[in-house]
């Protein structure tokens, strides 16, 4: 994993306590912490606009997004025009959304693995590499 990498980080009520524990897990990131700031009932749009806006300002160099399900703060994720939000409940799945997609919004079910397997999943993502080549072709169609 890279050094002095600048992560973006949200969660809902249902991520609260994961991403506390992730906040907590490394040493080498710097994290900004857009909330939530408690395990109080929360709407997830709230915190993916926030940390995709700060993706695609260049303020990060990723984001990760946690909730329930993680379907909610990807799907409100990749409404802004320069962001692939991806979910990934295990790390396999987050070498594709890397090499392949380009992913630069990690998306992760709390509810649907445990923090183990949460840690593991945000190294692979954040060492793995766009490939490039075919792959670029396809994502540059993904806007519209």
């Amino acid at each position: 994993m890279k050094k002095g990498l600048k992560i973006a980080i949200g969660a809902d009520h249902a991520g609260f306590d994961y991403k506390q524990a992730i906040l907590a897990m490394f040493d080498d990131i710097t994290f900004n912490d857009f909330g939530t700031y408690s395990s109080d009932s929360a709407d997830y749009p709230d915190f993916a606009h926030l940390v995709s806006k700060a993706v695609e300002s260049g303020e990060a160099d990723f984001g990760i997004l946690l909730c329930g399900s993680a379907n909610g703060v990807a799907m409100t994720a990749n409404k802004h025009q320069n962001i692939r939000a991806a979910i990934c409940w295990k790390q396999e799945l987050a070498i594709p959304a890397r090499t392949h997609n380009n992913a630069n919004v990690l998306c992760l079910p709390a509810r649907h693995m445990n923090l183990e397997e949460a840690k593991k999943t945000i190294e692979t993502f954040l060492t793995e590499e766009f490939e490039g080549g075919r792959h670029a072709r396809r994502v540059d169609k993904i806007s519209c």
